[in-house]
């Protein structure tokens, strides 16, 4: 009877069942690789639960089906784009400095988070379907106005940004600079090369959105005048 004690002493500890959240967590992030692959139709949960070492059964527990799956991605996509635009704290700065950072980060953001930029894309395909029923990504997108739009209203009383832009209009003509530079990376690059798309390429065309979009915004005697090239 001792010798049974010792051994089961000595015995390893059973491993310790999975965090539910960091099982939650694994699933989300290996299932954005495959739907952002593969679109909605091609994604296989198979390949999911084997990457994630748990089973299908545990999947659908979680989030029903292979399209709430789906659906709780795309959730996922857009509140980390909106996480991060929400820490740059743009109250805090100067309407100029605050909108050039707003630029400067939506670009970089999705030049490093291709995956978004495909999710995105593939929703598009079908013509916003999940995005419509998501009370969720609704409740995420409209602080990004209103973010934007307190930046142009302190701009404009302040006598340095004109009136008559309006935020909606500003967000579409960010969002849409800087995510051509992804979703056509691979067709521009192979037609004219891929000089813009190495790093001190990214860069420049990261600069030149923000300016873009400040001369679009100043009014015109704070536009700055810009030294010619010889």
């Amino acid at each position: 009877m001792k010798e049974e004690n010792a051994t089961a002493k000595e015995r390893p500890a059973k491993v310790a069942k999975r965090d539910p959240e960091g099982v939650r967590r694994d699933i989300l992030t290996v299932a954005m690789e495959e739907f952002s692959q593969n679109g909605l139709s091609g994604a296989r949960i198979d390949e999911i639960a084997a990457r994630t070492r748990t089973s299908k059964r545990m999947i659908y527990y979680y989030f029903g089906d292979k399209e709430g799956l789906y659906q709780r991605v795309l959730e996922e996509a857009y509140g980390k784009v909106r996480g991060g635009e929400s820490d740059l704290e743009l109250d805090g700065l100067d309407p100029q400095a605050a909108l050039e950072r707003l630029c400067r980060f939506t670009f970089d953001h999705h030049r490093r988070h291709p995956d978004f930029i495909r999710m995105v894309m593939i929703e598009n395909i079908h013509h916003g379907r999940h995005m419509q029923v998501s009370q969720t990504i609704r409740g995420l997108n409209r602080p990004a106005i209103e973010a934007l739009e307190g930046v142009l209203k302190r701009g404009q009383e302040s006598g340095v940004f004109r009136t008559g832009v309006d935020p909606l209009e500003l967000h579409w003509q960010i969002s849409a600079l800087s995510f051509f530079n992804v979703s056509n990376s691979a067709t521009f690059s192979h037609i004219f090369g891929g000089e813009l798309f190495t790093d001190d390429g990214q860069e420049r065309l990261s600069a030149h959105v923000a300016e873009m979009v400040l001369r679009y915004v100043l009014r015109p005697d704070h536009i700055p005048t810009r030294v010619q090239d010889d």
